[in-house]
């Protein structure tokens, strides 16, 4: 495994007169079905929803925590298809201020980077049970402006694979960048999304929606 081949899964409306689009990434050893069977709980009526796959449904080998050249080239690639992806979206008429990126697990923590990278007023972003990616969290690598960008960053306290002190680093970084960053870190909750966390998401990430 050396890269991603696009392979992408659709559902909702046509991007084209969509009210927004949801790009949606799939966890470690997971599918684009499995993150696709989120957008029903989801206050993005009218909505397109595009999911890719991962290639052997992993989007890098290694865990998030360690240095991210040893995630090469896989890391690169995973950060590019999103980048191709979004540009699809754009060329088809819909405004990055319409994209919204959610992703769980290990989509999280691509999600969460991706966005990081490229932060501009898109409009939204999740990281459920997620955090930005490497042994440690480089400020340098993150620049630009989320203009107020509602985000949304859920975990529990006690996750064997996301430690919460990352978590609200990661968070920290998405304010720092003018985000409007909803942070809920769940007592117990384990590697999962709950119907209390999908509320507050859908509070935050869909005000008109879900007021």
């Amino acid at each position: 495994m050396s890269g991603h081949q696009k392979r992408l899964f659709t559902a909702g409306a046509d991007p084209r007169a969509a009210a927004g689009l949801l790009l949606m990434v799939h966890g470690r050893g997971a599918s684009a079905q499995d993150i696709l069977s989120l957008a029903p709980h989801l206050h993005a009526e009218g909505f397109a929803f595009w999911a890719p796959q991962a290639t052997n449904a992993t989007w890098y080998p290694y865990p998030f925590l360690v240095p991210p050249q040893r995630n090469e080239p896989w890391l690169s690639s995973a950060l590019a298809l999103l980048g191709d992806l979004v540009d699809e979206a754009v060329g088809l008429g819909v405004p990055r201020e319409k994209i919204w990126l959610v992703g769980f697990s290990q989509g999280a923590c691509l999600s969460l980077e991706f966005a990081a990278r490229h932060a501009g007023r898109w409009g939204g972003v999740a990281g459920f049970s997620g955090g930005l990616i490497g042994d440690r969290v480089e400020r340098s690598r993150y620049t630009g402006d989320f203009a107020g960008t509602p985000v949304f960053v859920g975990c529990s306290d006690i996750d064997m694979h996301i430690p919460v002190e990352r978590v609200r680093e990661s968070s920290q970084v998405m304010a720092d960048l003018h985000g409007s960053v909803m942070e809920r870190i769940y007592p117990g909750m384990g590697h999962t999304i709950t119907e209390d966390e999908l509320a507050e998401a859908n509070r935050h990430l869909f005000p008109v929606k879900g007021a």
